[in-house]
């Protein structure tokens, strides 16, 4: 409830000018409703019981005219105000769910499904809609007019005022009864939603899978389990609405038929009240409870929302054990003074980081005690500390499971050490601007992802700058993708990935190879990209590393012998734990498991 309350006062205070001009425009269609309903009492009276001409009252009716005008404006001006704030509050909170998920860290993002992701960030927060603009305005129309009414009912004839008072207390409490049971139901409709979503983006990515397998049949079992369950989830809300809308209906009916029984007998019987002021109230009256009756609709959707609300909240509030015993990129500087740590932020002073535009030097990053762990009692990463110098060529070998991609994770800054720090060119690395460090660094994996776009938008994407037509082309032709550009029918202009050409695995490492070209990065990160690859292709690929590599510090995770055999020195991890470093004719000398490695790549013809 803590997390809900702060989510929606969040939303609250940047809506407090809607906030306030909502409460204004409320109280003035509540004065117009007042004296709308005593102008038209006033004429009905003056024409069919006192039998004034129509010349006598043209004035009443010029007035009655216009505050009928008046109060449509205003009505119209609320739902625009409700509106406004719908439009603000969904943009404010979609913000924040692609700020989450652009942001989170490697486990963070690999933690969930997809769907469910996307269907938070597009349906639970389009849902979010109705509590803003149907809801809030219901409320404060709620809080203000039938107050209003009830002064001028009690101002009017008591005992129909107590009549009104003793009623309408019925629609409020029922309305927390159903809202209460609608909030559960809400929440487990989006479950439903973010788990149907999930299971049909997996089907969907894994569908030839599945039919090579012959699950294709169980898939379709399973979705359509999905999808029957938020079927029966929604009915389960809409089951309550019409509840809600036939109790609602059923109250308001009967307390109006109450008050004019009790008008009509003071009229007829008593005669101890007049036309003009049983007009009057049996006017009011229906204004009173049909106001108490929308916000009891407004109510049942406001419940929907905050259901979609809370699971947007859920989302955001979502952290890592990771990311919760850590610190920020610019955390470490929290008891520093600011004008320092600006200082040390400068990027003008680091060397090798001087000026996006410069000529950028190969920095030297160490790694001092670190330690990693994905989560408690989980796999640890354990490489102690150790130095890349500057324009150094490491290759990372090891067993599979041996956490060298997690290293290469780190070394990128995708994750964060759990103890000990990264170092560039001897400051820590959480010292540096984020933006400014990925900008310097190139990770290229052994599946670049491929936008869907043109080829030529999909290698501008390397670059952190507008790029002209010919620097595109030239990276390309560095990287060995101008011959693949060529014998395509629209050249660079081809549209690719989904709903575009597809790509081979050959032919997206030379994508991602022209990405770094265009980037011309100071850190280069290998996962290793030659594997799988025909021999013309890997070899085309050797050129093009060996090209790029020239003026950047390069870390490899490979497996050919032929990059290991090329490296400055070699890192050999097992277990999570860096068992030692050295050439490649050192660790063959003195290193058992490097020995061994070597020995089954060259009986397997990998060498």
């Amino acid at each position: 409830m803590k997390k809900k309350s702060s989510l929606l006062s969040e939303q609250m205070s940047a809506q407090r000018k809607r906030l306030i001009l909502l409460g204004f425009t409320s109280l003035a269609l509540g004065a117009a409703i007042t004296v709308q309903a005593v102008l038209l009492a006033e004429a009905v009276e003056r024409i069919f019981v006192q039998r004034s001409s129509l010349a006598s009252v043209a004035g009443i009716l010029g007035a009655l005219i216009g505050v009928m005008a008046a109060r449509t404006l205003l009505s119209y001006g609320n739902g625009r105000i409700g509106l406004q704030m719908a439009s603000s509050a969904k943009t404010s909170m979609r913000a924040a769910v692609l700020r989450k998920l652009s942001n989170a860290s490697m486990p963070m993002s690999l933690r969930g499904q997809t769907g469910g992701k996307v269907s938070v960030a597009l349906d639970a927060v389009d849902e979010a809609d109705s509590y803003f603009s149907q809801y809030m305005p219901r409320m404060m129309e709620a809080a203000v007019i039938p107050v209003l009414i009830l002064i001028m009912v009690f101002a009017q004839h008591l005992n129909s005022g107590l009549i009104m008072l003793a009623t309408a207390p019925f629609i409020p409490i029922f309305m927390i009864l159903v809202g209460l049971q609608t909030k559960n139901k809400s929440e487990e409709k989006f479950a439903q939603l973010a788990e149907f979503s999930g299971t049909f983006l997996d089907s969907l990515q894994g569908l030839v899978s599945l039919k090579l397998f012959g699950r294709a049949h169980l898939q379709q079992q399973a979705i359509e389990r999905s999808s029957l369950g938020y079927r029966d989830a929604t009915m389960g809300i809409l089951r309550i609405a019409f509840t809600n809308t036939f109790m609602l209906e059923s109250i308001v009916m009967l307390s109006i038929g109450i008050v004019a029984l009790e008008l009509a007998l003071q009229l007829l019987v008593f005669k101890s009240l007049s036309f003009q002021t049983a007009f009057l109230i049996l006017l009011l009256v229906p204004e009173f409870y049909s106001l108490l009756k929308n916000t009891g609709t407004a109510f049942h959707s406001g419940r929907t929302s905050m259901g979609a609300i809370r699971k947007v909240e859920e989302l955001l509030a979502e952290r890592s054990e990771t990311e919760a015993s850590l610190t920020n990129w610019q955390d470490g500087g929290e008891n520093m003074d600011k004008t320092q740590q600006t200082e040390q932020m400068d990027p003008a002073d680091t060397p090798g980081f001087a000026d996006r535009s410069s000529i950028r030097m190969p920095p030297i990053i160490e790694l001092r005690d670190v330690r990693f762990r994905y989560a408690p009692d989980s796999f640890e990463l354990a490489v102690g500390s150790i130095s890349f110098g500057a324009g150094e060529q490491i290759a990372i070998v090891g067993k599979s499971g041996s956490g060298k991609t997690t290293l290469l994770h780190l070394l990128a800054g995708l994750l964060k050490p759990t103890s000990g720090e990264v170092l560039v060119n001897g400051r820590p690395r959480w010292q540096m601007d984020e933006a400014l460090w990925f900008d310097q660094v190139s990770y290229i994996t052994q599946h670049p992802y491929i936008f869907a776009g043109t080829l030529a938008e999909n290698i501008a994407i390397g670059a952190s700058r507008e790029v002209s037509r010919g620097e595109m082309v030239e990276a390309a032709k560095a990287a060995g993708l101008a011959v693949v550009a060529d014998e395509l029918e629209l050249g660079y202009d081809t549209p690719v990935g989904e709903g575009g050409r597809g790509l081979s695995g050959g032919e997206k490492q030379r994508l991602a190879l022209a990405r770094a070209f265009l980037k011309r990065p100071a850190v280069i990160l290998f996962d290793e990209p030659t594997v799988g690859l025909d021999l013309h292709t890997e070899r085309v690929l050797q050129r093009s590393i060996a090209e790029l590599a020239g003026s950047a510090t390069m870390i490899t995770v490979a497996h050919r012998l032929y990059t290991i055999r090329h490296a400055d020195r070699i890192l050999y991890m097992d277990d999570g734990v860096l068992l030692d470093s050295g050439s490649h004719e050192e660790l063959l000398a003195r290193l058992p498991q490097y020995a061994e490695m070597v020995n089954a790549q060259r009986k397997g013809g990998f060498a």
